[in-house]
């Protein structure tokens, strides 16, 4: 509602909602930045900047509304600011949210050459009834993954350390992509896939798997008396966790702990709802598998990932 130059920026909130709740989120891209500024890619991690906020608005029930970023350098390049703007322009319009704001900040001496940083903050709104925060999740109910791009945003301090330890060259090939490309992928929104998921089917819980990855994450909307069951088995890696765990020699358990290993979005649906919930998300344009299982616990929650007869 307002233009460019403001002190802050307006927004009118929707009509559509009777009784809205706002759900806040703020994230930056971690040190996958050092990797872009390096090749730069500086329009992926614009994306990835609104991915990683608008991910955990959608996952408590909300659609993003508008979003706002932070640019922070020691000198600005018109170039690379304006690339990094434009992925962020691309994220919001995956997300549907508008770009009403932020801030560009020039601080002498606080970056060195050619670097800079980011932080996101996002604004969405869920209908009171309609806050998504585990409670409903019960023993019988099935857990549905949504693939990966890569490993997004998180895992980097480990990729980078791994490729600087071992001087690896990544623009050799791997597969029928480049390292690079592979490591740069921006992280995917699932945003409007999900949206059309929760007006259709009734879902229970989802878990955005970012740091700590699927262990940590799914943990986080189980209630108390109920446990989560994963088979390994029913997805495969993307090549760049095979690559990662062979070369840098990491434990399959701390891979799960670090990486999200191909699944980006967890969503958690009751037992009868899991094939039309499925269905719909392949017309969305997603590739869902089904992981896993509620069960009913004694214990405080947990997440167990079975291990599968043959490596993903």
């Amino acid at each position: 509602m307002s233009g460019l130059g403001g002190f802050g920026g307006l927004f009118e909130i929707p009509q559509r909602f009777r009784e809205p709740l706002l759900v806040a989120a703020t994230d930056g891209v971690g040190t996958k930045l050092k990797l872009a500024f390096a090749h730069e890619r500086h329009a992926a991690v614009g994306i990835d900047l609104v991915a990683m906020s608008v991910n955990d608005v959608v996952v408590q029930g909300a659609e993003p509304l508008f979003f706002l970023d932070y640019y922070a350098t020691g000198r600005l390049e018109p170039e690379v600011a304006r690339e990094v703007v434009s992925g962020i322009a691309e994220g919001c319009r995956q997300a549907g949210a508008a770009l009403i704001g932020g801030e560009t900040a020039e601080m002498p001496g606080m970056y060195a050459t050619g670097e800079y940083d980011l932080a996101g903050f996002c604004v969405g709104a869920v209908e009171r009834g309609r806050v998504l925060d585990g409670s409903a999740v019960a023993a019988g109910d099935a857990i549905i993954g949504l693939s990966s791009s890569g490993p997004h945003a998180n895992g980097y301090s480990l990729i980078r350390k791994v490729i600087d330890d071992r001087d690896i060259d990544v623009s050799q090939p791997l597969g029928a992509d480049r390292l690079n490309d592979l490591l740069l992928a921006p992280t995917r929104i699932y945003v409007k896939p999900l949206l059309a998921l929760m007006d259709r089917v009734e879902v229970h819980a989802l878990a955005h798997v970012t740091g700590g990855g699927l262990p940590g994450n799914l943990r986080r909307v189980l209630p108390a008396g109920c446990r989560a069951v994963i088979d390994a088995g029913s997805w495969s890696w993307p090549p760049i966790f095979k690559w990662l765990q062979e070369t840098a020699r990491i434990e399959t358990d701390e891979m799960y702990r670090t990486f999200n290993c191909g699944l980006g979005m967890v969503a958690v649906l009751g037992g009868t709802d899991v094939e039309a919930g499925m269905k719909l998300l392949r017309e969305q344009g997603e590739n869902p598998s089904l992981i896993g299982r509620i069960e009913a616990t004694q214990s405080e929650p947990e997440v167990i990932i079975q291990p599968a007869a043959t490596r993903p």
